[in-house]
Order: C-alpha cells, then sequence, then structure tokens
C-alpha cells in the first residue's frame, strides 16, 4: 500500500472513530480551562485553538477559561513587585490587582482571542466584570492557631471566588455563535475587584451552565496513582476514597478537587488531561483512549 493510500486509510479511520463522539456531544457545552506550558509554547497554542475552532463547527459549544499565573509574575517581576504567595495563592492588593488585571484581561485574553480567530474561528474574550457575568465575594484563608480555638484569618488582599455567574451573558455569546473566552476575574458587590483561580472559574461555570465536560489542561498526564500510572474512568466515589488515602495530594488536590466539586454539581464529566500534548482536547474528546484522567458520577472506563 502506498504511503499516500496510508495516510488516507488513516485519516478515515480517524473520522469513523470521532464519528459517534461527534453525534453525542453535538449541541453540548463542553468548558475548557486553558493553562499550563500550552499557553506558552505556540505550537500547542495553534493546535488548541484548531481544536476549540473544529468542536464549534462540528456543533459543540465551547467556553474557554484562561489562566495567566507565569505572564502576571513576569510583569510583577519587570515592574519590581515582590510576589508573595500564601497557600498557593499569590497576595494581591491593589497594585498587583491592577497588574492581574491588565494582563489577565488585556494581554492574555486578547491573545487567546486573536489566536482563535486565526485559526477560523469566531471569538469574543470578557472578563468576569463584563455584565456582572461574576459575582466574587473576598476569599478568607483560615490556618488553624496552636490552641485551637479559632482559626487565625489571613487577609490576601483582592483574591475571590465565586458566588455567582450571570448566565445570561454567556448565552448570549453562545446563541450568536461566538466562542467565549473568560478572563478570571470577578466583582463585588461594592465593585471591588477580584483575582479568581481560573480552575475554580471554570469548574463553577461549568456546573451553572449545565456542560456535558469540564476540561482541566495541566502540565502532568493526569492524575497517577503511587506507582505513577496514569489513573482514568474514575467515579465520583473513588476519587474520595483516593483523596482519603493521600494518593491525591499536593498542587493536584485543588485541580481535582474542582473536578470532583463540578461532577457533583451536575456536570456529566471532568477530564484531567495534558496540555503538552499537540490536539490534547481533540484526542480527548474525539477517541477512544484519551489524553487524561477522566472523572464522572457513574462508574465506567471511557468517554
Amino acid at each position: 500500500m502506498s504511503l499516500d493510500r496510508t495516510a488516507a486509510m488513516n485519516i478515515a479511520k480517524v473520522l469513523t472513530e470521532a464519528l459517534p463522539y461527534i453525534q453525542r456531544f453535538t449541541g453540548k457545552t463542553i468548558v475548557v480551562k486553558f493553562g499550563g506550558n500550552a499557553m506558552v509554547d505556540e505550537d500547542l497554542q495553534n493546535s488548541f485553538a484548531r481544536d476549540v475552532v473544529l468542536m464549534k463547527l462540528v456543533g459543540m459549544n465551547p467556553i474557554v477559561v484562561h489562566g495567566g499565573g507565569p505572564q502576571i509574575g513576569q510583569l510583577l517581576e519587570k515592574l519590581q513587585i515582590k510576589s508573595e504567595f500564601i497557600d498557593g495563592m499569590r497576595v494581591t492588593d491593589s497594585e498587583t490587582m491592577d497588574v492581574v488585571e491588565m494582563v489577565l484581561g488585556a494581554n492574555v485574553n486578547k491573545q487567546i482571542v486573536s489566536l482563535i480567530n486565526n485559526n477560523g474561528g469566531q471569538a469574543i474574550g470578557i472578563t468576569g466584570k463584563d455584565g456582572h457575568l461574576i459575582r466574587a465575594k473576598k476569599l478568607e484563608v483560615k490556618r488553624k492557631t496552636p490552641d485551637m480555638k479559632a482559626p487565625e484569618i489571613i487577609d490576601i488582599g483582592h483574591v475571590g471566588e465565586v458566588e455567582s455567574v450571570n448566565t445570561s451573558v454567556i448565552d448570549m455569546l453562545v446563541n450568536s455563535h461566538f466562542i467565549p473566552v473568560i478572563a478570571p476575574i470577578g466583582v463585588g458587590k461594592d465593585g471591588a475587584t477580584y483575582n479568581i483561580n481560573a480552575d475554580l472559574v471554570a469548574g463553577k461555570i461549568a456546573e451553572v451552565v449545565g456542560a456535558e465536560k469540564l476540561m482541566l489542561l495541566t502540565n502532568v498526564s493526569g492524575l497517577q496513582d503511587k506507582n505513577g500510572e496514569v489513573l482514568t474512568g474514575l467515579s465520583t466515589q473513588q476519587v474520595d476514597g483516593l483523596i482519603e488515602d493521600g494518593t491525591i495530594y499536593g498542587g493536584m488536590l485543588p485541580k481535582i478537587q474542582c473536578a470532583l466539586d463540578a461532577v457533583k454539581g451536575g456536570v456529566n464529566s471532568a477530564h484531567i488531561i495534558d496540555g503538552r500534548v499537540n490536539h490534547a482536547v481533540l484526542l480527548e474528546i474525539f477517541t477512544d483512549v484519551g489524553v487524561g484522567t477522566l472523572i464522572t458520577n457513574r462508574p465506567k472506563s471511557s468517554n
């Protein structure tokens, strides 16, 4: 068989495998958190953008939520503003918040919008402040004190958590055939601006819009067991058990907890996928194997 014919047969095989997934997810909403290596590597950026455009073209409704921690850190360093972290969260005073809003709401958001548009899509960038999309409240960080009578409350500034999501803003964009690209910045009742973890924003949006899937791009191959093997096809009960026995710990814990909360909140499935793999989003949605960890309320071993 000639090389050209072999290539053609491979394409036919891929399309045949993808067809039932396209049929199943047409009209469904997929929330994708874009971050990590995929945001800074040019090839990965373009493969992500093409994945999102193809999802829209075959009838799905992708919603992109993005982070930008490294970019924020770089600009703060350039401006000689010291970064301080408490429990993995950036302490965000008013000066730092101005930088966060500029980087996330302007630079990074517009870059992603341009990336998607340049690859044939129609994207519109917004922050959680636009149309009061994300109503936020100040995040309280509590630490146990030695006397154990009352926890110490630590002020980390303009860091927030999602209180509510105005879905009418998202509905307007999706129904007009645009791909929303959302920066994780919220607004409080008093008009204050808050920096919110992008995973948490993606998870909450997936819940309130009744998404079929929540996909979190990471810099690892997925959730791993104690032997380094990637785990997938997990039920929420199994994930709870892995947290209890210490298999899930450290930096992966907040991301897994976000995925777990989303599924428990009504999202059909959550995926922790390797953003270092070209076309990771399509591989996870459209193939039998996938490239990460699947969490669902239904014990099953496939998408």
